[in-house]
């Protein structure tokens, strides 16, 4: 399909998706969140794409929402729009890995988005905040409740509240962000990153993902229950006798994500 807000391409079993909007710093307009969106549920039905890396520039991940599409819309207008709240659906409930590639300002809707994928590899110039407060709004798209997973109560009310960011570095050591690496590898970094997750399988790749995700919903109690059941599951797939066949063999396993 032809996108006029974003890129897409594929390199072997990785998907990539680079947010287009240089003129607004990546701000998510409606177009944009449509283009995602639909790009997303592209490569979700590609059997040959097995994790995916969504990817902004390197001035700019995404600095949030296009403030001028929200200014003058009611609550009534907002409510009935559902907004940008389709894509946090979308991304958070999405089966395939997805790797983010993060430089410069990662703000508002922009770590939202960011905190709905799975690994996130940033640059060390990276910006992240969550500043809706500096325009007398709050976080709507989860930003209260995975920040606030991620880097606990505290921080996450300091962010929240006072609008402040954090550098790369730090929200490294906040467990916001899974690595740090220097500007110019940002992106091959997390292509690297979903070029391994994409060599394993597919079938234990999604129940893997879906039993991390489930650890912020459940118990621990009924967690342990839940992974040990997908766990039992993985036992009736081929890719998991492949594994097992390949390690006794010494050689390296080919799953077919059955």
């Amino acid at each position: 399909m032809d996108y006029e807000t974003i890129a897409v391409s594929k390199e072997g079993m990785v998907g990539i998706i680079t947010i287009n909007r240089p003129q607004a710093m990546n701000a998510l307009s409606t177009k944009l969140v449509t283009e995602l969106i639909s790009a997303l549920t592209e490569f979700e039905k590609d059997d040959g794409v097995r994790c995916l890396v969504i990817a902004g520039s390197e001035r700019a991940f995404s600095a949030g929402a296009d403030i001028g599409e929200m200014a003058d819309m009611t609550a009534v207008e907002m409510t009935m729009s559902g907004h940008f709240f389709p894509l946090w659906d979308k991304v958070g409930k999405y089966p395939k890995p997805i790797v983010g590639a993060l430089s410069g300002f990662v703000l508002g809707g922009g770590l939202e988005l960011a905190m709905s994928l799975d690994v996130l590899v940033a640059s060390e110039t990276t910006q992240l905040g969550q500043p809706e407060i500096d325009i007398g709004v709050m976080p709507g798209g989860g930003g209260t409740q995975r920040l606030t997973r991620a880097v606990g109560k505290y921080k996450a009310m300091e962010m929240i509240l006072t609008g402040k960011r954090i550098g790369a570095e730090e929200a490294k050591t906040l467990g916001l962000v899974s690595r740090v690496v220097p500007k110019e590898a940002y992106l091959e970094e997390a292509k690297k990153v979903a070029i391994e997750i994409a060599s394993k399988s597919p079938v234990a790749l999604r129940l893997a993902k879906m039993s991390v995700n489930k650890a912020f919903e459940m118990g621990l109690s009924d967690g342990i229950d839940f992974e040990r059941e997908l766990f039992y599951l993985l036992f009736a797939s081929e890719d998991a006798k492949e594994g097992m066949k390949a390690f006794m063999e010494k050689r390296k396993p080919v799953f077919k994500g059955k």
